[in-house]
């Protein structure tokens, strides 16, 4: 089944369609960048210009890079503050004229990474952590998906959440090498490690592709891998994931 996957992020809105079964890419993907405002209305709209550069007809499924319940925004994460309490999914519905389901991106991500990537098969509690504008996070316990597992949040030193800190947005506003940056990453991770103490940590986001560049950095007992879809396993996810919700209603 081919379904349009759009992920979200704090920069850019990217859509691909999908086969839904397999995981594989059909078109390449269209890129619009993300509105300055990051606001409802104005992200809505791009939303829908991308549904219309596919010329797709069929539900739509999208990754959000802020908490998702039942639809539903919780917090802002990067986004304009005006997004708490508004339904994404009723937004982007109104908006593209499709039945669109929305799940949180980090999530979609690790749907991905966990039907056709480096979970495909793994037991036990997987996290995976997406690099971006902030620093995403999906939990799965047995290949079953623990909604809204949000590590970034995490206060440290003097920031209200770790991300601000150790996100690859925190790597250009500092104009960090990759050893510094680097550095921050693997304190991330140890946190991570700390917490929830998982079996598997699967790295993926668009800093993943320059993975060689840090890899030798990340010092942790757990078993850190980078996801072989890298950037792509959000749109792949967010096909999956809309298809899965269908079948068994949502998620949460």
């Amino acid at each position: 089944m081919e379904i349009l996957g759009i992920d979200i992020g704090g920069s850019g809105i990217k859509g691909a369609l999908v086969n839904a079964e397999t995981g594989e890419m059909l078109t390449e993907r269209h890129r619009i960048p993300t509105p300055k405002s990051r606001k409802p209305q104005e992200m809505a709209k791009v939303v829908a210009e991308i549904v219309d550069h596919f010329n797709y007809s069929g539900p739509v499924g999208c990754g959000f890079p802020t908490i998702v319940k039942n639809g539903v925004c919780i917090s802002p994460g990067n986004l304009d503050p005006s997004w708490v309490g508004v339904n994404i999914d009723e937004l982007f519905t109104e908006a593209t004229g499709h039945e669109v389901t929305v799940l949180n991106d980090a999530d979609a991500a690790g749907y991905a990474s966990m039907n056709y990537g480096a979970g495909k098969g793994q037991d036990g509690l997987v996290i995976m952590i997406t690099i971006g504008t902030g620093l995403g996070s999906g939990a799965f316990y047995n290949g079953v998906l623990l909604p809204n597992f949000e590590l970034g949040q995490i206060p440290y030193k003097k920031y209200k959440k770790i991300e601000k800190w150790a996100a690859a947005s925190a790597k250009e506003r500092e104009g960090l090498s990759y050893k510094k940056w680097g550095k921050r990453f693997n304190k991330f991770l140890n946190l991570v490690e700390l917490i929830v103490n998982p079996d598997l940590i699967i790295v993926g986001g668009g800093t993943s592709k320059d993975w060689d560049q840090f890899k030798h950095l990340i010092d942790i007992e757990t078993k850190v891998v980078k996801a072989e879809l890298m950037n792509h396993a959000g749109i792949i996810g967010a096909a999956v994931g809309c298809l899965r919700e269908q079948h068994h209603g949502h998620l949460h």
